[in-house]
C-alpha cells in the first residue's frame, strides 16, 4: 500500500507545500488561511472513500498521457457490481503510470469495462497531509491506506467498490528495471487478511511493461546503494531510485519514461468468505491460491508481449 510516483509524487508535494506557506507572506495570505479552515473540516475524508470528481477523471489531458506510452486496461472476466473486491496491482515500477491511468482516470474506459464498479488507489497516508495536493489526488479516487479506510469502503453492503494494492510498493521499485520480473509478495499478505476480514473477492492484476520504462542504476541486495536506499525508505515511508529514461528531443538520457507500451491485465477474482478472525493458516493459504492466480495469469498473456516461455515470475 505505497505511493504513486515515487520521485514525481514528491517534487508535486514540495510544490504544493511552497505555494500553501508562500501566500501567507502575500497580500494573499487569507486564502492560505481559508484553505487552512477547509483542510481542518475536510481532513476525514481520505479515509472515507475519498472525494472521486467524475469531470476531472475524463479531463482529455489523461487520454493524451495514456497515448503516450500507451496504456491499455484488459479484462478476462466480468466484475459483479454487487460485490466488493482487494485487487493486488502488480508490479510496482518506478512510475505506477500503469494504476494511476486505468483506474484514477477514465483514460483507458475502466467504466464502460466495469460498469457498476468504483475503483480506488490506494497511497501512503503521508501524501493526504499535503495541503492543495491533497485535493488534487482525491479527485482520482486515491485514498490512505489506513484500515479505517479499507473498513469505510469493504463494509459496504451494496458492493461495486475496488481497492487497488500496489502490493510490492516503494520497496519493490527499487527492484523496477527492464526484463525482471522479481515481485515483493511472498511475506505481503496484509491484503489478504483484509480481504478475509471483509469478505472481498480477491483480484490479481498484472502489468506488463510497468517494469520498461525506466533504466535503474544497479542497486543489487547488499551494495552500499541498496543499503542506503533501504535505509531511508524506513525513514521516510518512499523509495528513491536512481533512474533515467530519455530526453525530450533525444532517447539516449532523461527523466521522461521511455514509450513502452503497458498492458494492465485484470484477471479473476477469487471468492473469499468472509472471517473476522481468521487463523494464520488460513491467511497462508488464501496468499498462496492467489499467488498462483497471479502466475497463471502472467502465464495465460506473456508471449503476447514478447516475454519468453522459460521466464516465469519469482517471488521474494
Amino acid at each position: 500500500m505505497e505511493e504513486r510516483r515515487g520521485g514525481q509524487t514528491v517534487w508535486e508535494g514540495i510544490i504544493c507545500i511552497a505555494i500553501f506557506i508562500g501566500l501567507f507572506f502575500t497580500r494573499f495570505w487569507f486564502l492560505s488561511m481559508l484553505y487552512s479552515v477547509w483542510w481542518y473540516l475536510d481532513r476525514d475524508t481520505p479515509r472515507k472513500g475519498g472525494r472521486q470528481i467524475q469531470f476531472i477523471k475524463r479531463w482529455r489531458v489523461w487520454k493524451y498521457l495514456a497515448d503516450y506510452f500507451p496504456v491499455s486496461l484488459i479484462k478476462t472476466v466480468d466484475l459483479d457490481p454487487t460485490q466488493n473486491y482487494i485487487a493486488g496491482f502488480h508490479p510496482h515500477g518506478v512510475l505506477a503510470a500503469g494504476p494511476f491511468i486505468n483506474f484514477c482516470t477514465e483514460a483507458t474506459n475502466f467504466s464502460s469495462l466495469f460498469p457498476g464498479i468504483r475503483s480506488h488507489l490506494m497511497m501512503l497516508t503521508l501524501w493526504f497531509r499535503i495541503p492543495i495536493f491533497r485535493d488534487y489526488i482525491l479527485t482520482g479516487g486515491l485514498v490512505t491506506s489506513e484500515k479505517e479506510c479499507v473498513s469505510y469502503l469493504l463494509s459496504k453492503k451494496e458492493g461495486g467498490n475496488l481497492l487497488v494494492v500496489i502490493v510490492g510498493g516503494a520497496q519493490e521499485a527499487l527492484d523496477a528495471r527492464p526484463g525482471n520480473y522479481t515481485l515483493l509478495l511472498r511475506n505481503r499478505k496484509g491484503f489478504v487478511r483484509l480481504a478475509l476480514l471483509h469478505g472481498a473477492s480477491l483480484l490479481p492484476i498484472f502489468s506488463f511493461g510497468e517494469n520498461e520504462l525506466f533504466d535503474q542504476i544497479d542497486n543489487p541486495h547488499g551494495s552500499w546503494l541498496r543499503w542506503c536506499q533501504e535505509k531511508l525508505q524506513k525513514v521516510m515511508g518512499i523509495s528513491l531510485p536512481l533512474f533515467h529514461g530519455r530526453g525530450i528531443f533525444q532517447y539516449n538520457f532523461g527523466l521522461l519514461p521511455y514509450r513502452r507500451q503497458i498492458t494492465s491485465i485484470v484477471g479473476k477474482p477469487i471468492k473469499v468468505k468472509q472471517n473476522i478472525n481468521p487463523s494464520q493458516e488460513e491467511v497462508d493459504r488464501l496468499h498462496q491460491q492467489y499467488m498462483t492466480e497471479l502466475c497463471n495469469l502472467f502465464e495465460a498473456h506473456k508471449t503476447k508481449y514478447n516475454i519468453p516461455p522459460e521466464q516465469h515470475l519469482e517471488f521474494r
